[in-house]
Protein backbone atom coordinates (compact mmCIF):
# COMPACT_ATOMS: atom_id res chain seq x y z
CA UNK A 1 0.00 0.00 0.00
CA UNK A 2 1.51 3.30 -1.17
CA UNK A 3 0.53 6.47 0.72
CA UNK A 4 0.77 9.76 -1.20
CA UNK A 5 0.51 12.03 1.84
CA UNK A 6 3.22 12.43 4.46
CA UNK A 7 2.23 10.83 7.77
CA UNK A 8 2.90 12.79 10.96
CA UNK A 9 3.80 10.52 13.89
CA UNK A 10 5.21 11.07 17.36
CA UNK A 11 8.55 9.27 17.19
CA UNK A 12 10.96 6.99 15.37
CA UNK A 13 9.32 3.78 16.66
CA UNK A 14 6.05 4.95 15.08
CA UNK A 15 7.91 5.63 11.82
CA UNK A 16 9.30 2.08 11.93
CA UNK A 17 5.80 0.63 12.42
CA UNK A 18 4.31 2.75 9.60
CA UNK A 19 7.11 1.80 7.17
CA UNK A 20 6.68 -1.86 8.13
CA UNK A 21 2.95 -1.67 7.23
CA UNK A 22 2.93 0.66 4.19
CA UNK A 23 5.17 2.61 1.82
CA UNK A 24 5.08 6.15 3.20
CA UNK A 25 7.17 9.09 4.31
CA UNK A 26 6.84 10.41 7.85
CA UNK A 27 7.54 13.48 9.91
CA UNK A 28 8.22 12.87 13.60
CA UNK A 29 7.08 15.44 16.17
CA UNK A 30 9.38 14.00 18.84
CA UNK A 31 6.80 14.46 21.58
CA UNK A 32 4.02 16.88 22.36
CA UNK A 33 6.26 19.97 22.56
CA UNK A 34 6.23 20.47 18.79
CA UNK A 35 8.90 22.90 17.66
CA UNK A 36 8.20 25.81 15.35
CA UNK A 37 10.53 24.21 12.79
CA UNK A 38 8.52 20.95 12.87
CA UNK A 39 5.26 22.88 12.40
CA UNK A 40 6.79 24.65 9.38
CA UNK A 41 7.87 21.28 7.93
CA UNK A 42 4.34 19.92 8.43
CA UNK A 43 2.84 22.98 6.69
CA UNK A 44 5.29 22.59 3.80
CA UNK A 45 4.53 18.86 3.53
CA UNK A 46 0.81 19.65 3.53
CA UNK A 47 1.25 22.21 0.75
CA UNK A 48 3.29 19.79 -1.38
CA UNK A 49 1.70 16.35 -0.82
CA UNK A 50 -0.87 16.52 1.95
CA UNK A 51 -0.53 15.37 5.54
CA UNK A 52 -2.12 12.61 7.60
CA UNK A 53 -1.84 13.02 11.37
CA UNK A 54 -1.56 9.57 12.97
CA UNK A 55 -0.77 9.97 16.67
CA UNK A 56 -1.23 7.72 19.69
CA UNK A 57 -4.73 7.51 21.23
CA UNK A 58 -3.67 9.16 24.50
CA UNK A 59 -3.50 12.67 25.92
CA UNK A 60 -0.14 13.63 24.34
CA UNK A 61 -1.31 12.27 20.98
CA UNK A 62 -4.55 14.26 21.14
CA UNK A 63 -2.58 17.36 22.16
CA UNK A 64 -0.21 17.00 19.18
CA UNK A 65 -3.20 16.51 16.86
CA UNK A 66 -4.87 19.67 18.24
CA UNK A 67 -1.71 21.79 17.89
CA UNK A 68 -1.21 20.72 14.27
CA UNK A 69 -4.91 21.11 13.45
CA UNK A 70 -4.88 24.66 14.81
CA UNK A 71 -1.84 25.57 12.72
CA UNK A 72 -2.35 23.65 9.44
CA UNK A 73 -5.76 23.83 7.78
CA UNK A 74 -7.16 20.85 5.85
CA UNK A 75 -5.02 18.08 7.31
CA UNK A 76 -6.25 14.50 7.25
CA UNK A 77 -6.62 12.26 10.29
CA UNK A 78 -6.07 8.54 10.90
CA UNK A 79 -7.14 6.96 14.18
CA UNK A 80 -6.56 3.68 15.97
CA UNK A 81 -8.50 2.66 19.08
CA UNK A 82 -6.51 2.30 22.28
CA UNK A 83 -7.10 -1.47 22.37
CA UNK A 84 -5.20 -1.91 19.09
CA UNK A 85 -2.17 0.07 20.29
CA UNK A 86 -1.35 -1.67 23.57
CA UNK A 87 2.06 -3.36 23.79
CA UNK A 88 2.07 -7.16 23.93
CA UNK A 89 3.46 -7.05 27.48
CA UNK A 90 0.68 -4.61 28.46
CA UNK A 91 3.21 -1.92 29.37
CA UNK A 92 2.93 0.90 26.90
CA UNK A 93 0.60 2.23 24.29
CA UNK A 94 1.24 3.64 20.86
CA UNK A 95 1.11 3.29 17.10
CA UNK A 96 4.44 1.44 17.31
CA UNK A 97 2.65 -1.51 18.99
CA UNK A 98 -0.15 -1.79 16.41
CA UNK A 99 -0.42 -4.70 14.00
CA UNK A 100 0.46 -3.93 10.37
CA UNK A 101 -3.10 -4.71 9.20
CA UNK A 102 -4.59 -2.37 11.82
CA UNK A 103 -2.30 0.43 10.58
CA UNK A 104 -3.31 -0.23 6.97
CA UNK A 105 -7.01 -0.26 7.92
CA UNK A 106 -6.70 3.05 9.81
CA UNK A 107 -5.02 4.60 6.76
CA UNK A 108 -7.79 3.28 4.46
CA UNK A 109 -10.33 5.11 6.64
CA UNK A 110 -8.57 8.48 6.74
CA UNK A 111 -10.85 11.42 7.48
CA UNK A 112 -10.49 14.79 5.83
CA UNK A 113 -12.37 17.66 7.44
CA UNK A 114 -14.41 19.46 4.81
CA UNK A 115 -13.97 23.19 5.14
CA UNK A 116 -15.30 24.00 1.65
CA UNK A 117 -18.97 23.41 2.35
CA UNK A 118 -20.84 24.75 5.36
CA UNK A 119 -20.53 22.65 8.49
CA UNK A 120 -23.72 20.79 9.27
CA UNK A 121 -24.47 21.00 12.97
CA UNK A 122 -27.46 18.69 13.23
CA UNK A 123 -26.19 16.80 16.29
CA UNK A 124 -26.79 18.93 19.37
CA UNK A 125 -25.37 18.81 22.88
CA UNK A 126 -28.82 17.65 23.95
CA UNK A 127 -28.47 14.69 21.55
CA UNK A 128 -25.14 13.86 23.20
CA UNK A 129 -26.78 13.96 26.64
CA UNK A 130 -29.71 11.80 25.50
CA UNK A 131 -27.23 9.28 24.07
CA UNK A 132 -25.43 9.27 27.46
CA UNK A 133 -22.23 10.55 25.83
CA UNK A 134 -21.96 13.54 28.20
CA UNK A 135 -23.23 14.06 31.73
CA UNK A 136 -23.57 10.35 32.57
CA UNK A 137 -21.39 8.02 34.67
CA UNK A 138 -20.67 5.84 31.61
CA UNK A 139 -20.10 8.77 29.22
CA UNK A 140 -16.33 8.34 28.85
CA UNK A 141 -16.58 4.64 28.02
CA UNK A 142 -19.44 5.31 25.59
CA UNK A 143 -17.50 8.15 23.88
CA UNK A 144 -14.47 5.90 23.51
CA UNK A 145 -16.63 3.20 21.88
CA UNK A 146 -18.40 5.74 19.66
CA UNK A 147 -15.03 7.14 18.54
CA UNK A 148 -14.00 3.62 17.58
CA UNK A 149 -17.26 2.89 15.72
CA UNK A 150 -17.18 6.18 13.77
CA UNK A 151 -13.37 6.08 13.43
CA UNK A 152 -12.95 9.61 14.81
CA UNK A 153 -10.78 8.77 17.83
CA UNK A 154 -11.36 9.06 21.57
CA UNK A 155 -12.55 12.45 22.82
CA UNK A 156 -13.85 14.32 25.82
CA UNK A 157 -17.39 15.77 25.66
CA UNK A 158 -16.47 19.11 24.04
CA UNK A 159 -14.12 17.48 21.55
CA UNK A 160 -16.79 14.95 20.57
CA UNK A 161 -19.24 17.63 19.49
CA UNK A 162 -16.49 19.43 17.54
CA UNK A 163 -15.26 16.22 15.89
CA UNK A 164 -18.75 15.14 14.85
CA UNK A 165 -19.09 18.48 13.05
CA UNK A 166 -15.55 18.47 11.67
CA UNK A 167 -15.93 15.02 10.10
CA UNK A 168 -19.48 15.73 8.90
CA UNK A 169 -21.00 12.81 10.80
CA UNK A 170 -24.67 12.79 9.80
CA UNK A 171 -27.59 12.33 12.17
CA UNK A 172 -28.17 8.93 10.56
CA UNK A 173 -24.54 7.81 11.08
CA UNK A 174 -24.67 9.11 14.65
CA UNK A 175 -28.00 7.36 15.33
CA UNK A 176 -26.74 4.06 13.92
CA UNK A 177 -23.56 4.25 16.01
CA UNK A 178 -25.51 5.05 19.21
CA UNK A 179 -27.91 2.16 18.46
CA UNK A 180 -24.89 -0.13 18.12
CA UNK A 181 -23.55 1.14 21.47
CA UNK A 182 -26.91 0.47 23.14
CA UNK A 183 -27.11 -2.98 21.58
CA UNK A 184 -23.60 -3.86 22.81
CA UNK A 185 -24.56 -2.74 26.35
CA UNK A 186 -27.67 -4.93 26.28
CA UNK A 187 -25.61 -7.95 25.25
CA UNK A 188 -23.16 -7.58 28.14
Amino acid sequence: MQIKEIIVVEGKDDTTAIKRAVHADTIETNGSAISEETLRRIQHAHDKRGVIVFTDPDYPGRRIRAIIEQRVQGIKHAFLPKAKTIAKNGKGLGIEHAADEDIREALRQVYTPNEAKPIVDDITLEDLMTARLIGHPQSKARRDQLGEILNIGATNGKQLHKRLKMFQITEQQFGEAVALLDQEEENV
